[in-house]
């Protein structure tokens, strides 16, 4: 027969289970009082806290429209960066379009996740603003517009 494997935690705290951390080892800090006021309170202020896996998906969304954003940036720069069998103007316009873009798919993109962060807490339909969407369909047209007028000058 194998000899028995004594805990010598169990033998200290009988009625503690195995593994636990003693009491007064626990170093969890106490909650305040007063819960911290989260801002924007046009947010915040009503409703309930809504289950963390919804308002993580949408600070996920929020994270790809910012990749997004810094995409077109990069695009703007290495545009600008390279000659293009394109006039100069119409290589210029393309650059600041896609830079407008990259600079408002974030405000788009912030009011968005705002707006659906509010719906979700006060039990409402999550809206569907469109607003970083449509900025960067007219970027894209835009962007496609100039190319083409580029290259039919040139």
């Amino acid at each position: 027969m194998k000899d028995a494997v004594v805990d010598d935690d169990a033998e200290k705290a009988p009625n503690a289970a195995v593994g636990s951390v003693p009491a007064s080892d626990n170093t969890a800090p106490v909650p305040d009082s007063q819960p911290k006021k989260r801002t924007p309170r046009w947010i915040f202020a009503n409703g309930k806290e809504p289950d963390p896996r919804f308002s993580l998906a949408n600070e996920r969304t929020f994270l790809a429209w910012i990749r997004t954003a810094v995409a077109l940036i990069a695009a703007a720069v290495a545009i600008h960066a390279v000659t293009l069998p394109i006039p100069d103007w119409v290589q210029m316009a393309v650059s600041i379009v896609l830079l407008a873009a990259g600079a408002l798919i974030p405000v788009g993109a912030w009011l968005g996740r705002c707006v659906a962060e509010r719906a979700m807490r006060v039990s409402d339909p999550l809206p569907n603003t469109l607003i970083a969407e449509a900025i960067l369909a007219v970027a894209l047209i835009a962007v496609v517009m100039l190319f083409a007028l580029g290259l039919s000058l040139e």
